[in-house]
């Protein structure tokens, strides 16, 4: 399935754009419009850049936490580092396990999150921050006919943003 997004302005040029294209023949259907007083961003399916980003630190975090209590605990051994005075060496090295629990906790969290927050959303997160702009976008979708003729069709708007995306097939 192809798809096209196209980035107008305001709700007016929306609403023509939506009408010249059901009058040259593209289907209601194959067409949609994201924006304020139509359907939201979470309706149509845009990945949420911050759902992505708790996913990925999540994930880092299942490897980083124990790894990061087992290099503290050996860093401790090895080093010998007295943290409490009033503690035995065997609780310092829990201590050290669990100081380097914490910062694998943190990578995951700055690293995992960072990464997922601009890097996992792809344009989605482009287009959010533009809809909360108040600007509205039409999505096309359909064979590349319908595709090409649409493209041309919105052209005639000027819009701000039009970008083409095919959807990979499921093996």
């Amino acid at each position: 399935m192809n798809y096209l997004i196209t980035v107008l302005a305001n709700k007016q040029q929306a609403e023509e754009a939506y009408s010249v294209l059901q009058n040259n023949g593209i289907p209601p259907e194959k067409v949609t419009i994201l924006g304020e007083g139509y359907q939201s961003a979470d309706n149509f399916g845009l990945i949420d850049p911050n759902q992505q980003a708790g996913k990925r630190a999540k994930k880092l975090a299942y490897w980083l936490i124990p790894f990061g209590f087992v290099a503290g605990y050996v860093f401790n051994v090895l080093a010998g580092t007295a943290i409490f005075s009033f503690t035995n060496a065997f609780a310092e090295h829990i201590i050290g396990g669990v100081l380097g629990a914490a910062s694998g906790l943190l990578g995951a969290i700055f690293v995992g999150g960072g990464v997922g927050l601009t890097v996992g959303s792809g344009d989605a997160l482009t287009y959010r921050n533009r809809l909360n702009a108040g600007q509205y976008i039409i999505v096309t979708q359909g064979a590349d006919g319908v595709i090409r003729q649409a493209t041309k069709l919105l052209r005639q708007f000027e819009p701000e943003y039009i970008q083409g995306y095919t959807k990979p097939t499921e093996a």
